[in-house]
């Protein structure tokens, strides 16, 4: 397990098919349908957590297989309500950052686009769940970040 010691964890954000990195520590695929095609040995994830990808409903909505499709700001609004029942996941993943531990979520090959994603909102979601837990040490985010490092109040 890659650890960091000065910093709580780092926090990435790659598609599942992105280089393996020996940085990137546990790989979370958090897609809500799993690749297809892909053995299911050697696959380039550690873990599948289809409850922190969206819903059927939401993921249909964004890609207009129900109608007009939706704008990422009601994507982004819908999916952060979604994750409010998913305290348990996202407590969960927390404490790991909050021990220092290194995570990658990891989304779609097609999603190319990292702040329009939902692995993006995920990964702030984890960082201010984890700040709750040990404000003390700063959490450095990675790749698609808007930012460097985010400290607790920011």
């Amino acid at each position: 397990m890659v650890t960091f010691p000065f910093v709580r964890a780092i926090v990435t954000t790659k598609r599942w098919c992105d280089t393996v990195a020996e940085t990137d520590g546990y790989r979370l695929l958090v897609c809500r349908f799993r690749p297809r095609g892909v053995p299911r040995e050697g696959e380039p994830w550690n873990a599948f957590c289809p409850e922190l990808g969206p819903s059927v409903a939401l993921h249909a909505a964004f890609y207009g297989k129900t109608g007009e499709p939706i704008t990422w700001d009601e994507y982004a609004a819908r999916y952060l309500e979604e994750m409010r029942s998913q305290s348990y996941w996202i407590r969960g993943f927390a404490e790991s950052v909050a021990r220092g531990e290194a995570l990658t979520l990891l989304c779609s090959s097609a999603c190319a686009d990292a702040t329009r994603c939902h692995r993006t909102i995920l990964r702030d979601l984890l960082i201010e769940a984890a700040d709750a837990l040990d404000p003390q040490r700063p959490i450095a985010v990675a790749k698609s970040a808007p930012r460097v490092v985010r400290r607790a109040g920011r």
